[in-house]
């Protein structure tokens, strides 16, 4: 029975455990955002905040502290040195879960952990670029025909100094006169 054993286990025994959680919360100050499932993501979190806590004050007994459960200097360091002085007056809730959906191989519900102050497009209110919130698409918007058109409408300014009496061709023949015919790629012959 598991009565009042209230965390995660994660289907590991202590020691795979706590060296799982090392391990991601040294990834975690390094990086400041990992990729994980959610069930890690929720352990991590309640990992991590207390030694985020512990860093605010940096004294030799709370680096020693905080190494005795990451056993990384470089994570270390980071913390104290970069993570601590920019949370300094944040009372709590340093890091931030987001829901990217399912893993395709097990369907395992993934997320992405972070630290608050390190994302610059929450912290700054600075929203994504046009061209970043545009959807992709398989097909090639690319900058070629744009400048065919471009190019064609120049040619055809410099035609008309020249030889005013030239007849105007639309901007859309030129642009299709002008661009090199493309074949189309089909899924003949591919696994699906």
């Amino acid at each position: 029975m598991r009565h009042n054993k209230n965390f995660n286990h994660l289907g590991r025994q202590a020691g795979h455990r706590k060296a799982l959680m090392s391990n991601m919360a040294s990834s975690l100050i390094l990086h400041k955002r990992i990729e994980t499932t959610v069930a890690k993501a929720k352990a991590l979190k309640q990992f991590v905040e207390p030694l985020v806590t512990k860093s605010k004050e940096d004294t030799t007994h709370q680096r020693r502290v905080v190494f005795s459960y990451l056993k990384q200097k470089e994570a270390v360091t980071e913390l104290f040195r970069t993570i601590a002085p920019k949370i300094a007056e944040r009372p709590g809730g340093y890091t931030r879960i987001l829901k990217t959906g399912f893993r395709l191989g097990d369907a395992a519900d993934m997320c992405i952990i972070e630290f608050v102050d390190f994302n610059e497009a929450y912290t700054l209110g600075v929203t994504p670029t046009a061209e970043a919130a545009k959807p992709k698409t398989r097909r090639s918007r690319s900058k070629k025909t744009t400048d065919a058109v471009e190019d064609a409408t120049v040619v055809e300014g410099e035609a008309k100094k020249a030889a005013p009496k030239a007849p105007k061709a639309p901007k859309a023949a030129a642009a299709k006169a002008s661009a090199p015919k493309v074949a189309k790629k089909t899924n003949v012959g591919k696994k699906m």
